[in-house]
């Protein structure tokens, strides 16, 4: 099978991409979390704050603040016990069956957090090196000692001054976390669930005074040596370098044209090699070989092969119509991300029907196409990002405004109508599963990127780097539905092509990447517990 055919799967026949007789072995299922054994191990403080305001700091993170940080950002931070209901096919009856639950900040798909993060750190507090961070115990593992700055700079093609910052997170995929339910589906959802973690780290980094840029091209064999990864296991996605510098003052990734190269073989004999032994729990693993042909032609291997992305060639903003609602430009909300983090929930039957108005749509709308003002090396321009994700909503009852789908124009903070009418009907039809009831949500929101998935200028690369950036648009978009009083529920269990021609997007070379339900929702019966100390 080609990797066309592969991805062309993976986005517009999904029933094909997961084997209609795969039963889930549920007894042999991986954990969330990796852990490492046999290596040197520094525990963080349990004493977590409870909120999130005033933690801007300007020199140097204490452990406390470090811990914190990774915390909020993909720590374990609650245990929830509620009930799955169960039909019994002979008698035609329900039971209950008890379902327990380790609720991180963010939302996977299927809870399954295929992501791992690593993070290499030159803080007073601890030894400089690399550590892994272990999430089931809230304490750094360390993988190697000692100071690979100029390793870092030259791996991501001398785009970044690696000295003067204080640290760098990387966020890898493991590849058999949520292989073994999804199948060959899971690429798609991995891609997702890496831009959503870098989305949370993104908003963290915000609260502590912390610059990010997030490079979505490296030399991948490298950097996976340098943490003494199995890339038929796991490989990076991204890389985060982090300083207390002011933005834009970081070297600009337009520098690599300038570099001499550097290859991924000569920094790897650079290395020791690192052999680490770590538990999934997982005895019986099926291989995932389109998995690993897609991971292996993605690959850097030299740093003459990273491309810089360019808006040239990509189609700009067609105004749809002379319509257009102004939407009103709002001040920016007020809230405690840890609030967030805590009460975070995708609502499924629990959505229920309340007022929603103008202004709640205009933030929502304005706040979630803001994520991609952040620093990649893609570049730092709004404008360009918004070519490669667009934004579209179908709305139902919304005080002051008709019912229909709409595209949403950042620049002008404009929607504009595309079809009109109540659309609830359509957009239930075209779900594949009955998860989630849709004549409950006022707004269905889609977040819709180029039909070629970015590849005709990044290679296969595009894919995942267009997957990630969606994972962090769906971020915003959940926290900008929080600061509204609503949740979202992130689906991909949807028909792409009902959706793609309700709001004409084949004519403009643009596809649903995933469809996110916005509502009021009602408290699900559950247990639950906070794991912080």
């Amino acid at each position: 099978m080609s990797l066309e055919n592969f991805l062309y799967r993976l986005h517009f026949d999904t029933e094909n991409a997961r084997p209609s007789d795969l039963e889930v072995d549920w007894e042999d299922a991986p954990l969330t979390y990796k852990m490492y054994r046999g290596l040197p191990v520094i525990p963080l403080p349990e004493e977590v704050p409870l909120s999130l305001a005033d933690q801007r700091v300007s020199q140097g993170l204490s452990l406390h603040q470090l811990g914190a940080w990774l915390w909020y950002s993909y720590g374990l931070i609650q245990i929830s016990q509620g009930l799955l209901t169960t039909t019994l096919a002979d008698a035609g009856s329900e039971s209950f069956l008890p379902h327990v639950t380790n609720r991180r900040p963010i939302p996977s798909g299927g809870a399954l957090y295929p992501s791992e993060l690593y993070v290499y750190l030159k803080l007073s507090s601890i030894p400089p090196g690399l550590y892994h961070y272990d999430a089931a115990h809230h304490r750094l593992v360390q993988l190697r000692e000692g100071n690979f700055d100029h390793f870092l700079s030259r791996a991501l093609g001398g785009s970044c001054p690696v000295n003067e910052c204080f640290g760098v997170a990387f966020v890898s995929i493991y590849f058999w976390k949520n292989f073994f339910k999804y199948d060959e589906f899971s690429y798609r959802l991995q891609g997702l669930d890496a831009g959503v973690l870098l989305g949370q780290m993104q908003e963290m980094a915000k609260k502590f005074g912390v610059s990010t840029t997030v490079h979505y091209q490296f030399l991948d064999r490298a950097m996976n040596a340098l943490l003494g990864l199995s890339a038929v296991q796991e490989s990076v996605y991204a890389v985060v370098p982090l300083s207390f510098q002011t933005e834009g003052s970081m070297q600009s990734p337009t520098q690599w044209i300038e570099r001499g190269e550097e290859t991924a073989s000569d920094l790897m004999g650079e290395l020791s090699e690192q052999k680490h032994v770590h538990v999934m729990r997982s005895k019986r693993r099926r291989k995932y070989p389109a998995l690993l042909q897609m991971n292996e032609a993605v690959m850097q291997e030299s740093t003459h092969s990273f491309t810089r992305y360019s808006d040239h060639l990509e189609s700009k903003w067609t105004r749809l119509s002379d319509e257009r609602i102004l939407l009103p430009r709002l001040q920016k909300p007020s809230y405690d991300l840890a609030q967030f983090c805590w009460e975070r929930f995708s609502p499924e039957m629990d959505f229920i029907r309340r007022k929603t108005d103008q202004d709640q749509v205009a933030r929502i709308m304005e706040m979630t196409m803001s994520a991609l003002s952040y620093g990649s090396d893609l570049g730092k321009d709004p404008e360009v990002a918004w070519g490669r994700l667009s934004l579209y909503v179908s709305i139902y009852q919304v005080e002051g405004m008709q019912d229909g789908a709409y595209a949403y124009e950042p620049v002008e903070h404009a929607l504009y109508p595309i079809v009109c009418g109540d659309l609830r009907a359509r957009l239930q039809d075209g779900m594949t599963m009955d998860n989630v009831n849709l004549y409950q949500v006022p707004l269905c929101f889609h977040v819709a990127g180029k039909r070629d998935h970015l590849i005709n200028q990044l290679g296969f690369r595009g894919y995942r780097i267009q997957q990630m950036e969606a994972g962090i648009v769906v971020h915003r978009l959940l926290l900008a539905a929080f600061t509204c009083g609503m949740g979202g529920h992130p689906l991909l269990g949807f028909d792409v092509k009902n959706c793609d021609d309700l709001y004409n997007l084949e004519t403009e070379e643009k596809t649903c990447l995933i469809q996110i339900p916005v509502g009021h929702y009602r408290a699900r019966a559950r247990f639950q517990g906070g794991l912080h100390g």
